[in-house]
């Protein structure tokens, strides 16, 4: 089944707050576009993902929108990841979507080999649940339909999510995906960061924002 990706972003101005000084203020802004590029990038080559909705009020995102080849929703309520990734979800089953992806924009490790996996034989209805590598939060959720669970991302996310497809009488999986897994947020995801890109890991513009 092909589907619609879902990609929320935030301001860049407040967005990567818990870098600390791992990044000084003024680079972060560019470091959240590097990495929005290499997700969008990965995406823009899954076979299985046929639209790409990116949902943000940042000015700079119309640009990486428009060089992605993906379409901008600014009209929603900017009041978090989960308010966004809904007004996603609601343009994306308005246009017809069977089955959506919300996909972070800060996981530039994202491979799009992994993600044409992760939508290989999606049964209707199904929720797929992509956890962080610390196996408590929750980076991507496959939804068949739209509407399957209403995402709720945050802390203890990937039990919450798992706990609303089972209320919900949906099928559903927890499917751990290496590139998926680095989500950069802190300095210790930085350094993970560093020792894949030394390995050839890719995230391409994100290691160069970095100075890797």
């Amino acid at each position: 089944m092909r589907a619609t990706a879902v990609v929320p972003v935030k301001r860049f101005a407040v967005a990567k707050s818990r870098l600390g000084p791992g990044v000084e203020e003024t680079r972060k802004p560019d470091l959240v576009a590097a990495m929005v590029a290499d997700v969008l990038e990965a995406i823009s080559s899954a076979r299985l993902i046929e639209r790409t909705i990116v949902v943000s009020q940042e000015p700079r995102a119309a640009d990486l929108a428009a060089a992605a080849g993906a379409d901008l929703l600014t009209d929603f309520d900017d009041a978090g990841h989960s308010a966004a990734a809904l007004a996603g979800l609601a343009a994306a089953a308005a246009a017809g979507a069977r089955c959506v992806t919300i996909l972070p924009g800060d996981c530039p490790l994202l491979d799009p080999r992994e993600l044409d996996k992760m939508l290989t034989g999606v049964p209707d209805p199904y929720v797929a649940v992509i956890p962080d590598r610390h196996g408590t939060g929750t980076n991507a959720l496959v939804l068949a339909p739209p509407n399957a669970i209403e995402p709720s991302f945050g802390e203890g996310s990937r039990e919450r999510h798992v706990a609303a497809a089972r209320e919900a009488g949906i099928a559903y999986g927890v499917e751990e995906l290496p590139s998926l897994g680095l989500d950069l947020d802190t300095p210790a995801d930085i350094v993970a960061l560093t020792m894949k890109v030394e390995l050839g890991g890719g995230a391409r513009r994100t290691a160069k924002a970095l100075g890797i």
